[in-house]
């Protein structure tokens, strides 16, 4: 494990959960996916760690993520990165994302209401993406603004099941994927339904 993933696992206990939700703070608490309106979910815990620790953030990482959601996800890569750029669909829950961020004094987050699925090329290539959203196939949009040496997590496979791959581009271009779990998130809508 790097120093800096040592790093993020106590941090990421002591992130409040509840924080990030308007409803069900009572269930913040749980190790499972919280709803939080317009058929979005809140990740459970261990699994958006997984992820997290999975990408191998480093301190001068740009960090793409799509699907802010209510801004979980979002806080604990912007705590161990250089930027993060991240984008959301959802008026609703990117305008509370992004107040809940900025009263948190996160100020290395770039917020985008937007469709995510083939990326937010303006400010590629990135280090990392994170997806939280699963694709039917991997879009190759992503994968050209994924920097060399880059690594991406993304859900990819049908509406009720996923592989949660871990995808990583070579020296020379070249793609390595590992799946990493089965997982079950909501679609990532758009181009790759």
């Amino acid at each position: 494990m790097t120093n800096q993933n040592q790093e993020i696992i106590p941090y990421f206990e002591k992130l409040d959960r509840g924080f990030f939700m308007d409803t069900h703070k009572e269930f913040a608490y749980l190790d499972e996916a919280i709803p939080i309106g317009h058929d979005q979910t809140i990740s459970q815990p261990s699994l958006v760690l997984e992820m997290t620790l999975a990408l191998n953030l480093q301190p001068q990482s740009k960090v793409f993520e799509i699907g802010t959601g209510s801004g979980f996800q979002t806080a604990l890569l912007a705590a161990f990165s250089d930027s993060v750029y991240t984008i959301e669909r959802i008026e609703s829950l990117y305008i509370r994302a992004k107040k809940r961020l900025k009263e948190a004094d996160f100020v290395n987050i770039h917020f985008k209401l937007d469709d995510g699925s083939t990326g937010w090329e303006e400010h590629a290539p990135y280090d990392r993406i994170m997806v939280t959203a699963a694709a039917a196939q991997i879009p190759p949009e992503l994968i050209d603004q994924l920097a060399i040496g880059g690594k991406m997590i993304i859900p990819v496979g049908t509406p009720f099941l996923q592989e949660l791959l871990l995808i990583e581009k070579n020296e020379d271009g070249g793609i390595h994927t590992e799946v990493l779990n089965e997982v079950r998130f909501v679609p990532l809508k758009g181009k790759y339904e």
